[in-house]
């Protein structure tokens, strides 16, 4: 069976057709609906095999990035989300879909609070980076060893919490910015473009399922999408997703 994916959007999401793209390429059925759809039981999120929360600027961010449409997810559908873990289906958060992740209080999970906040650099940053994978928990990142390549763009995107030793110590990490050398970023901008700390660029739950990172891996899961075309440290991010595909089969 094609696991099938539901991608829901709201106001202002403006990544759900590249998600859709990426997980087409990594072998899933992308379906994007509605919050109204929804809300209403039109569609059901146990129709689906995995959830993924796009990027874009939901509600227009008029109240804080990921803000709303945290509140959407906590308050409309809390209780689907938490059987969707139990379930074990992968669920997946991109940059303002990561910040909704977080609000709706999936990510870090276990009682550590932790926000995203206004980049080190006080402005939109809007660039290129290569990641590390570095989270065998993960079902995302287990079995990924090679850096990632694909761009960031986002004005609140450092990640702040008050137990980066414990979520290091939990193998919580799943994704860490490295230098254009392939080296760690050290925190340096702007290889590391917003400041989070430990470098974090994605983090994942306790169960391992969910996965929410800043850096947009949907816009690079073709060759032709990358601007230098493999004359820079950092690959496809296509295998990120194949990974949370496979994981629906296992």
């Amino acid at each position: 069976m094609t696991p099938r994916v539901l991608i829901p959007v709201a106001l202002g999401t403006n990544r759900d057709h590249d998600l859709a793209v990426a997980f087409k390429a990594a072998g899933a059925e992308a379906e994007c609906v509605p919050l109204t759809a929804l809300r209403s039981g039109e569609v059901r999120l146990d129709q689906f095999q995995l959830l993924a929360v796009p990027g874009g600027f939901s509600y227009g961010d008029a109240l804080g990035a990921g803000r709303l449409l945290g509140l959407d997810l906590a308050g409309w559908f809390a209780d689907q989300l938490h059987a969707a873990v139990e379930r074990e289906m992968p669920i997946f958060g991109v940059c303002n879909g990561f910040q909704a992740l977080v609000r709706a209080g999936l990510l870090p999970g276990n009682n550590r609070p932790a926000v995203l906040t206004a980049n080190g650099s006080q402005r939109f940053e809007c660039r290129w980076v290569t990641l590390q994978p570095s989270s065998q928990r993960s079902v995302w990142t287990n079995g990924l060893s090679e850096p990632l390549r694909c761009p960031v763009a986002h004005g609140e995107g450092r990640f702040v919490t008050e137990d980066l030793e414990g979520l290091v110590a939990a193998d919580q990490v799943a994704l860490r910015y490295l230098a254009d050398d392939g080296t760690a970023a050290n925190q340096d901008y702007p290889a590391n473009p917003n400041g989070s700390a430990g470098d974090v660029a994605g983090v994942t739950d306790a169960t391992g399922l969910v996965l929410g990172l800043m850096p947009h891996p949907e816009d690079h899961v073709h060759t032709r999408q990358d601007p230098l075309r493999g004359r820079t440290t950092g690959g496809l991010c296509l295998p990120l997703f194949e990974a949370g595909v496979a994981a629906v089969n296992d």
